[in-house]
């Protein structure tokens, strides 16, 4: 089992590496050109600049029973048809039995801001999320384990 982080804007990287610690499991950082990262822990990989590279590098390399971390509801559903667990930046596991309602949602809010111009305010995030983060990615290791 390993940890493969979408890093680009992922606001849990640092705390994702020291739970990957406390467990002993590979952290693997995915990011393109443009984000700097640097951790003696974890396995740092960059691609290129391409909208999916990060995508398409992390489904090529998890496996089953990996954890995989991001806000990509496209990339969770792919991760877990390779039988990975997905784990958003927020706590939300995203299994099979909520990924069609997630990528129902992400389509109709693409559709709302691309016919109607309508955008929602994003919450600021706070303290609670990371809370619920780690409380959930522990939950998930130590299922997997």
């Amino acid at each position: 089992m390993k940890i493969l982080i979408d890093a680009d804007g992922c606001p849990v990287v640092d705390l994702t590496i020291k739970i990957g610690k406390e467990y002993n499991l590979d952290v693997i950082i995915v990011k393109n050109y443009a984000h700097e990262i640097e951790d003696n822990y974890a396995t740092v990989v960059t691609v290129d600049l391409s909208p999916d590279s990060a995508d398409y590098y992390i489904v090529n390399k998890s496996e089953k029973n990996d954890i995989v971390i991001t806000q990509d509801y496209g990339l969770a559903a792919m991760a877990l048809s390779k039988g990975a667990v997905c784990i958003n930046q927020n706590g939300l596991i995203i299994s099979s039995e909520n990924i069609d309602q997630l990528l129902t949602r992400r389509h109709f809010n693409q559709e709302l801001r691309r016919k109607h111009k309508v955008y929602s305010k994003i919450k600021k995030r706070d303290s609670q999320a990371d809370i619920q983060f780690e409380k959930n990615l522990k939950l998930l290791i130590q299922k997997l384990i």
